[in-house]
């Protein structure tokens, strides 16, 4: 009977049990757009100085601070074409966008780190006169531009994986810039210019850290991975719960996007239960909302039919 009696329904069809886990675009809109003209303000002061002052630190940290922009823009793109319909071509959509978004943040903030090391080391090599003074009032102005864009995503950054990303970046770089403080001062006490560089590589090194987790954890959802905060046996654990549920097998959980979750699973059903099949299925979807699962398909098979699908 596995063939003709699969059946789905996405979970979202039953109101008033559904659990809103997804951040409110409105919200993240404002959030966005605000980070976005703070952040490309902070940019052209930053670009201004550092040819000014002849700061590597201030032109690097420009050069990240408009990757970020960029990464903004694209999220805040990311996460609007996720309310456009599905069509015949698409037919989840394109939730996924915010997928190969947060994905190719990550990869630009690698690139962005190879370009400050290469710099960094050349600077190092051959150090020029720069003004301390500058970088550091500069910096301190970027310690308030970057911890009021982050606070703008805190309420989020727990819900998506592209609001974590803006948040991280946003706190890395308020503490980037303190960095550049202190480069400053020291600079303009002591005219140890190679400072700079030093500064600029372990500005690489925070970056390349806190954006080595974005990478792995974007790359696992772009690959269909299992969702880092799911735990499988938790969910079959929760989908034995059903009355008449003898069995799971054949399960799968992927990512729609990074707010959305998904699951098909094979369902072994006592055949004295078979008939309340669509009160089971409410139950289990129920019990998956909770789990952050919005989206699910079950089969159902009879408790002496044997599963003739690989992998079962």
């Amino acid at each position: 009977m596995s063939g003709h009696s699969h059946s789905h329904d996405h979970s979202h069809g039953h109101g008033h049990h559904h659990h809103d886990h997804t951040p409110k675009i409105d919200n993240l809109n404002a959030a966005f757009i605000v980070g976005i003209i703070l952040n490309s303000a902070f940019v052209i002061a930053e670009v201004i100085a550092g040819l000014y002052s002849g700061s590597l630190s201030l032109l690097t940290d420009a050069g990240h601070n408009l990757s970020d922009v960029a990464g903004l823009a694209l999220a805040l793109l990311a996460f609007k074409l996720t309310k456009v319909s599905s069509n015949s071509q698409y037919t989840y959509g394109y939730k996924r966008s915010t997928i190969i978004v947060s994905f190719f943040n990550a990869v630009i903030l690698f690139a962005s780190v190879g370009v400050i090391a290469y710099e960094a080391v050349i600077r190092f090599i051959h150090p020029e006169v720069i003004s301390g003074s500058t970088m550091a009032f500069v910096a301190l102005a970027g310690i308030f531009v970057n911890a009021i864009t982050a606070y703008l995503f805190v309420k989020g950054k727990d819900k998506d994986l592209n609001v974590k990303g803006a948040y991280l970046h946003m706190l890395m770089d308020a503490i980037v810039s303190f960095g550049v403080v202190i480069s400053g001062v020291i600079i303009y006490f002591t005219h140890l210019y190679w400072i700079d560089s030093v500064v600029s590589l372990i500005i690489a090194i925070v970056i390349l850290r806190g954006t080595w987790s974005l990478l792995k954890d974007s790359l696992r959802l772009e690959m269909d991975g299992v969702p880092k905060e799911m735990d499988l046996e938790k969910i079959k654990t929760e989908l034995m719960k059903a009355k008449g549920v003898v069995d799971v097998h054949h399960m799968h959980v992927w990512a729609l996007s990074t707010t959305e979750n998904a699951l098909t699973a094979h369902l072994v059903v006592d055949p004295a239960h078979i008939s309340l099949f669509d009160n089971i299925k409410h139950d289990l979807r129920h019990r998956l909302e909770h789990l952050d699962i919005t989206h699910s398909t079950f089969e159902p098979e009879f408790a002496d039919e044997k599963c003739k699908q690989p992998d079962c």
